[in-house]
């Protein structure tokens, strides 16, 4: 792909100076035609479910699912967000599947309440779903004992994740299901965020042995999400092509084992989203620390987290006040707000400042956060008592916000006093 360019003067067709007057900053934004597009590359699988946890907002959800996706929830308020988002409970490919390790009281009762389909990661959620839901169907997510991603805090696979049924387990976990009357008919794995072809040909695999060690009762297989996104231009791809041949060959073994159809299910969340979204802020303070240059933004690791988390790295773009989108560049840290050290958009895993190559730029003039659209905004948080920012989709040339920057009343009301 071409060089990520440095420079930027619009978002889906609306400059981003006309956003930041209209929505204000620090703001995200969302290119529905993107969603779309993504969501498209994956229509060769039997289902696309959604894994919503990487941007929940309700109208993102409404949007993939008129668009033909269903949807994983891993909480109780997830599952009511699919709910809100005009998702049915039941049907005959369940549109919501509840996906965790553990229950609590609130997501158990609603799974057993909605009739939710529920992926079991744990042997002990068998039991507690059992004992009050028996005859029900079920699905068992596995951990094959290797995992992959990005970073060793994506990794959802092997003994050192907390994710999923370990792979040996299969058959207690198969004669624990059948002592409360649970019929297993599918299963899952996903061992990570930012799996290579390598990895992913290593699940198929596994998934392989797994179902014929489950049997004929299998009639749908989940091959997880970790598609990788190009944040970088020399970022590896995968070949989707390639991975649904692989992912078919492997379905069509187990149906001429079985002797019927199993339906094949892709789960991506990031892959679908990250693309689409950006953060806009805006340049504050211009600083010199030394031999360092400093732009310093409105915006923090409280509205995007990755790379103070796990050291994510994003492009970073500057919106020129003049256009001119041929500005010499220089080396920049950018950093946000807070009261904090680590509140850096350009650092290494482990915590390391690292300078991005970058326009110069002037305070007042807007820099934009890219690939922000998957576990940014829906991983923010109030630090600093600050609010949460807008969120503004646009879809077909038209901005509409679809949530408004958090007030002060909303940040504090669940809050209470003593009488003084």
């Amino acid at each position: 792909m071409p060089p990520l360019s440095t420079s930027r003067i619009e978002i889906a067709g609306i400059p981003v100076a006309e956003l930041a007057r209209q929505f204000g900053t620090p703001a995200f934004v969302y290119d529905a035609a993107m969603i779309r597009r993504r969501l498209a590359d994956l229509r060769q699988f039997d289902h696309v479910r959604y894994a919503e946890k990487a941007c929940s907002n309700l109208a993102i959800l409404v949007l993939l699912r008129r668009a033909g996706a269903l949807v994983d929830t891993v909480s109780g308020f997830e599952i009511r967000r699919a709910l809100a988002a005009g998702y049915k409970a039941e049907g005959k490919v369940p549109p919501i599947v509840y996906t965790a390790d553990i229950f609590d009281t609130h997501a158990l009762e609603l799974v057993v309440a909605h009739n939710i389909l529920v992926n079991c990661g744990s042997p002990d959620m068998i039991d507690q779903y059992g004992d009050l839901a028996p005859g029900r169907e079920i699905t068992l997510r596995i951990n094959p004992g290797f995992g992959h991603g990005h970073s060793q805090k994506t990794n959802t696979g092997g003994p050192q994740s907390k994710h999923g049924i370990w792979h040996e387990q299969l058959p207690d976990c198969l004669l624990k299901a059948g002592q409360h009357d649970l019929s297993v008919t599918g299963l899952h794995m996903h061992i990570g965020s930012g799996t290579n072809m390598e990895h992913l040909a290593q699940v198929c695999g596994a998934m392989e042995t797994a179902a014929r060690q489950a049997g004929p009762s299998i009639r749908s297989i989940s091959v997880g999400g970790g598609l990788p996104v190009v944040y970088r231009e020399d970022d590896p791809t995968v070949d989707l092509e390639a991975y649904f041949e692989l992912c078919d060959a492997m379905r069509k073994r187990l149906e001429n084992t079985f002797g019927h159809q199993v339906s094949l299910e892709i789960e991506p969340g990031r892959y679908l989203v990250a693309e689409s979204g950006y953060l806009i802020t805006e340049i504050r303070a211009v600083k010199h620390q030394g031999a360092n240059l400093f732009y310093l933004v409105d915006a923090g690791f409280n509205n995007l987290p990755r790379p103070i988390l796990y050291g994510a790295y994003h492009p970073i773009s500057i919106v020129p006040a003049d256009g001119d989108t041929n500005r010499p560049e220089t080396d920049v840290i950018v950093g946000g707000p807070l009261c904090e050290s680590g509140d850096i958009f350009t650092q290494k895993d482990g915590g390391f400042v690292a300078t991005r190559r970058l326009p110069r730029a002037t305070v007042g003039e807007l820099l934009v956060i890219e690939c922000a659209g998957a576990y940014c905004s829906v991983m923010g948080s109030n630090y600093n008592s600050r609010p949460m920012a807008p969120e503004v989709l646009i879809d077909e040339g038209q901005a509409k916000l679809i949530r408004r920057r958090q007030t002060f009343e909303e940040l504090t009301a669940g809050e209470s006093m003593p009488d003084a």
